[in-house]
């Protein structure tokens, strides 16, 4: 299988289990890697941000969004995170990735309590140019639950370009059938290589432009 064959779900975690497993790749390079290969994408467009929006969730998407904030920090981007999920509900390399912003100067936010969400994501983008979707990869599935059902569709009325982290928040990767809110994007970052669904003439006006971002797994160890 090449990495250019689009992948499942399960694909995508299997390569990335045996990136680490069998390659002895560490979890914490690959997202390392997935974040700033983004970055890289994103600054090569002609129409790059000034300011940046992350919004990030609690599992290894939300991860990325973090190694993006800092990268665009690191190469001069104003970049501000926002959090839908409780600090304590991260676990893992995402956790790791939120220490390390915690250190920096990079603001973080906490929305997963917001009383009026609407209102605290119109306050804390301020004038953005670029929002950033990591709320939710590969793994999910379905209607997106609070709070990001309200961010999904507060993003989807900004007038700021979007950008999608490997999956739009609400396209189901398999069968690319959006659900009900689901982020459009004017780019979308997928890695390794293309997801299955994105084949689904359904998901053609949910990606926009489709970037495959290498993220170091050697082509040949797909399986």
């Amino acid at each position: 299988m090449s990495f250019m064959d689009p992948l499942t779900r399960q694909k995508a975690r299997d390569i990335d289990r045996r990136a680490t497993d069998e390659l002895g790749i560490p979890s914490i390079l690959l997202m390392e890697n997935a974040g700033r290969g983004v970055v890289d994408v994103l600054l090569s467009r002609e129409a790059t941000p000034h300011t940046a929006f992350i919004l990030c969730g609690k599992g290894n998407n939300g991860g990325d969004g973090f190694v993006i904030a800092r990268h665009l920090a690191i190469r001069g981007v104003t970049a501000k995170v926002a959090l839908l999920a409780p600090p304590s509900e991260l676990s893992g390399d995402a956790l790791t990735n939120h220490r390390i912003l915690e250190h920096s100067k990079i603001p973080v936010v906490n929305l997963s309590q917001a009383e009026d969400l609407n209102h605290a994501l119109d306050k804390e983008a301020a004038s953005s140019d670029w929002l950033v979707d990591a709320l939710l990869g590969t793994g999910a599935e379905g209607e997106p639950r609070e709070p990001y059902r309200t961010t999904i569709e507060w993003i989807n009325r900004q007038d700021a370009k979007r950008l999608a982290v490997d999956v739009p928040s609400g396209l189901d990767c398999d069968s690319g059938q959006p659900a009900s809110s689901t982020v459009r994007a004017d780019l979308t970052c997928t890695f390794v290589a293309p997801k299955i669904g994105f084949g689904n003439p359904a998901a053609a006006e949910y990606l926009g432009e489709l970037h495959v971002v290498d993220i170091g797994i050697p082509p040949n160890s797909s399986g």
